[in-house]
């Protein structure tokens, strides 16, 4: 059985990235190999950086209320790339009311903030696969 390989990312201007670190720290004590992109990084890198590394699975750290339109920017660059995504899976407070739209446009599963992370860990590994 392959390592799960995780991408976490800080996509768009939010600035706060302690929850998208302890969720990385989390996933790779859980024996996930782990790549945290940083912050503010837009969807071109995010698809160049998983495509580069060969991810098994996104997770996007979203907390400035641009949730949609970064996924769907994310799915558009790998649509124009004509690359199927990875399964993508997404943290922040995400309205209720959103969740229908995120599914529909690919989005996995979601996270709200205080999450227990061995969900996370279970649910991403369920994702996966494995």
């Amino acid at each position: 059985m392959h390592r799960i390989k995780v991408l976490i990312a800080k996509p768009g201007l939010d600035g706060h990235d302690r929850g998208a670190k302890i969720v990385a720290k989390y996933l790779r004590d859980a024996g996930m190999e782990v790549i945290y992109t940083g912050l503010r990084q837009s969807p071109e890198t995010i698809v160049n950086t998983a495509i580069q590394e060969d991810v098994s699975i996104i997770g996007l750290s979203i907390l400035s209320g641009a949730h949609l339109q970064l996924c769907k920017k994310i799915m558009a660059v790998y649509m124009e790339k004509k690359i199927h995504p990875p399964p993508i899976f997404l943290g922040g407070i995400i309205p209720g009311a959103d969740m229908p739209e995120l599914a529909k446009i690919g989005i996995q599963e979601v996270f709200p903030p205080g999450t227990p992370l061995e969900h996370i860990a279970s649910k991403v590994r369920e994702i996966v696969g494995q």
